[in-house]
């Protein structure tokens, strides 16, 4: 299967191991990978935000990017999200309309992908820690995953998972909302940060970056020792 990978914005200019984890665990499950160089930002930011019209530009460039792609992957359970979301954006629009349902038909969250479309349940991974996994807002309430990635985990061979308490709160990233309402950002991501401590885990794993970045920068403030790492960084540990 031909996947193109839809890298996303945080992990294209912070998450970069992310990325190649990502292509390095596709390739070893037997998907040929490609990059579209003209992808852009999906246009969450500014759509999340209330900007409609001027979020539709960079829109436009990922539909016509990825429009005869055979499926489209990302690491990015908020960012799938939004591609999905396509269809109604341009819902009225006659040039965009078919297009944009095409593009959210065929795209897929890692986890999705990996266990749903390709059937596979254990990667082969490897990694002798115990974890904790937060599952985020965008990916389990809007996308509908939820399942995929503890099955993943499961089949982690010396992995050690203890749930995370008061699992579904938000924490408090909701993009923008982290800057305009950054008061009570830093209360929510606190919670959470004050739950993933009290799993007594070594990482907090997760499969959307913002969350990650959100939760591990109030972690390393805060001079907590638990680490924040992408569900991709633990499926890619192989021995």
């Amino acid at each position: 299967m031909k996947v193109s990978l839809f890298a996303t914005c945080l992990v294209d200019t912070f998450q970069t191991n992310v990325g190649k984890a990502t292509v390095e665990i596709l390739e070893r499950l037997g998907c040929e990978i490609e990059f579209p160089r003209s992808q852009v930002c999906c246009g969450q930011p500014a759509y999340n935000s209330g900007h409609i019209e001027k979020a539709k530009e960079p829109m436009k460039k990922m539909i016509d990017t990825f429009l005869h792609a055979e499926v489209i992957v990302t690491p990015s359970g908020s960012c799938a999200t939004m591609f999905k979301e396509y269809p109604h954006v341009f819902k009225d629009d006659p040039l965009y309309a078919e297009k944009a349902q095409i593009v959210a038909d065929k795209t897929y969250e890692l986890t999705d992908f990996i266990v749903n479309v390709l059937k596979v349940e254990d990667v082969g991974a490897s990694f002798n820690h115990k974890i904790t996994y937060h599952p985020s807002c965008h990916m389990t309430r809007l996308l509908g995953v939820k399942d995929a990635p503890y099955t993943l985990l499961n089949n982690v061979k010396g992995l050690e998972f203890v749930p995370l308490p008061y699992s579904y709160n938000c924490c408090g990233f909701g993009g923008t909302f982290s800057v305009k309402m950054g008061n009570i950002s830093e209360q929510m991501v606190d919670e959470k940060v004050d739950s993933a401590i009290e799993t007594e885990a070594e990482y907090l794993v997760g499969a959307d970056g913002g969350c990650l970045m959100n939760i591990g920068g109030r972690m390393h403030r805060r001079g907590e020792k638990i680490k924040a790492i992408h569900i991709a960084e633990i499926l890619n540990q192989i021995v």
